[in-house]
């Protein structure tokens, strides 16, 4: 049996980054993507955010490519809010993401830094933690990674 360690910090946001999950309303939504990783055998140790846009801690299954599964998750969760009375104000997903790998000890503190998304947006907002998230990776920052 092939032994695969591929673990990744995932950020999409919504359309247009507008607050289209409700704070109150936003654990339906999270099971829902659960189900849609579990489904593809994959392994999600934590999501959480706030109305704007999510992050999620995953172990990906050696079956299933990373740009796949995020457009699975994308596509079955805006098709699925969009028919909910949770989330009349939810137009979408926007059209890029993040995705970061992660070793195993990283694990915990990245659960502990997406359980800690309301009061980590209470001083900055998304456009500034997710560029310090490229810019941390090494990748080069461009505003159409916002769209």
């Amino acid at each position: 049996m092939s032994a695969v360690n591929s673990i990744y910090h995932i950020v999409i946001n919504t359309y247009r980054r507008e607050m289209t999950i409700p704070d109150e309303t936003s654990e339906h939504m999270y099971r829902y993507i659960w189900s849609i990783i579990n489904n593809r055998n994959c392994k999600l140790y934590r999501i959480g955010g706030i109305g704007n846009h999510i992050h999620m801690l995953v172990e990906l299954s050696p079956t299933i490519a990373l740009s796949d599964l995020v457009r699975d998750i994308k596509q079955g969760s805006s098709k699925w809010a969009k028919q909910q009375v949770y989330f009349p104000m939810f137009s979408g997903w926007g059209k890029e993401y993040g995705a970061f790998s992660c070793s195993v000890r990283d694990k915990e503190r990245i659960v502990n830094y997406i359980n800690r998304q309301r009061e980590h947006h209470k001083e900055y907002t998304f456009e500034q933690e997710y560029k310090e998230m490229i810019d941390r990776s090494g990748l080069e920052w461009n505003d159409y990674r916002l769209t």
